[in-house]
């Protein structure tokens, strides 16, 4: 009767100890501080996607984020971590650039006035490491703005009678891409 109890103390000893190496094993201690984020452009609420962000959002260090914490002139992944990823379910116009469906990475050269927008087709990648410019599929300029405040990086969409604008902001800045699907092409006739 001794070993059949010492057996069962042993037995609940090793489960515990599994159960607890296997709760250290789900501990979470190195979370992301600049977690993704997805948004989708719909031309309605109910409505079937027509443009995904995927995209890291990392938090302003301070209040002056351009220039400083991402400097001006440089490639920048639009975002943190992995490069900001975008894809198109139907053809578009990015700009003033005609641009088929897909997936491309969102590329960004910031400076005080104005930025620099690339499409780039070399997807999967970590930041602006290993951007290539052989793979660039569209590049057009914006003009920088100002707005209020905003603490994290985030990415919107907003619709216009002639199409949509996805705007980044940070900080104080305000950048906004103009897009035309084909939809909002075919309704402006």
């Amino acid at each position: 009767m001794e070993k059949i109890k010492l057996y069962a103390f042993v037995l609940v000893l090793s489960i515990t100890s599994l159960s607890n190496a296997q709760l250290n094993a789900q501990c979470f201690n190195d979370l992301d501080s600049s977690p993704h984020d997805i948004v989708y452009y719909r031309l309605n609420k109910n409505g079937t996607p027509k443009i995904k962000v995927v995209y890291g959002r990392p938090n302003a260090k301070d209040n002056v984020v351009f220039g400083t914490q991402v400097p001006y002139g440089e490639v920048w992944r639009t975002g943190s971590n992995e490069a900001t990823e975008i894809r198109f379910y139907s053809d578009v116009m990015f700009g003033n650039k005609y641009v088929k469906a897909g997936t491309y990475v969102l590329y960004t050269i910031p400076n005080e006035n104005y930025w620099t927008i690339i499409l780039n087709g070399k997807t999967d990648t970590f930041g602006a490491f290993f951007y290539n410019p052989k793979f660039n599929i569209a590049k057009i300029e914006v003009p920088a703005s100002k707005g209020e405040m905003l603490n994290n990086f985030s990415i919107a969409f907003t619709s216009k009678n002639y199409g949509s604008q996805m705007v980044l902001a940070w900080a104080e800045t305000r950048i906004k891409i103009p897009l035309y699907t084909e939809q909002s092409l075919i309704s402006k006739i």
